[in-house]
């Protein structure tokens, strides 16, 4: 009966493992470097490179968690024991007041043309995502913050009429998405108010 199922290995990293477990996926392995495992699948953050085959997700705004537990759900192998999928959406946020508001199009929307009267310049692809999800106006000119991440050492301009602002990364963020998303849109949200 058993003889023709054939049982994926999959290998994801640290930042990765969430989205694996939101998605029922409960057989897999963690390893910051993917590539020191055999496995027949990688999971990782589309930055991240491997010489096995790979799924590429991206985990910087809330739409693109959503659509990163979307993709990796279709490699659930044990669909018919694990949540159904419209049921992990719909209760993903619970408890995270910023991923709720974000992702409530209505209200994401109204934000969206508030911040857009911000002029950003950034600084990482990262945080090109997220400032691009809550709607500020990214320019290389004239802005009125720079937001860069944690691990570049940018000095203000004494005679400059801007802001810095740093984002968290990797060992200064906590390793669930959800949280990491929360943390970065809390410190984003604070240019708006």
């Amino acid at each position: 009966m058993y003889e023709n199922v054939i049982i994926m290995l999959i290998v994801t990293t640290p930042m990765c493992k969430k989205i694996l477990e939101l998605a029922g996926i409960k057989d897999f392995k963690v390893n910051v470097n993917v590539d020191n495992e055999k496995a027949d699948l990688a999971i990782l953050l589309s930055e991240n490179k491997t010489n096995l085959p790979s799924l590429a997700i991206k985990l910087n705004t809330f739409t693109q968690i959503k659509e990163s537990i979307q993709m990796v759900y279709e490699y659930n192998e044990e669909k018919e024991i694990a949540t159904d999928l419209d049921d992990i959406l719909d209760n993903l946020f619970n408890g995270f007041d910023l991923a709720t508001k974000w992702s409530n199009e209505n209200e994401k929307q109204d934000l969206k043309k508030i911040n857009s009267k911000f002029r950003v310049k950034v600084y990482s692809r990262f945080i090109k995502d997220i400032v691009g999800d809550m709607g500020f106006n990214i320019v290389e000119e004239e802005y009125d913050y720079i937001i860069f991440p944690d691990y570049l050492d940018i000095k203000k301009d004494d005679s400059a009429d801007y802001e810095l602002v740093e984002l968290p990364t990797h060992k200064n963020a906590p390793s669930d998405p959800i949280k990491r998303a929360e943390l970065r849109y809390s410190i984003l949200e604070k240019i708006s108010r």
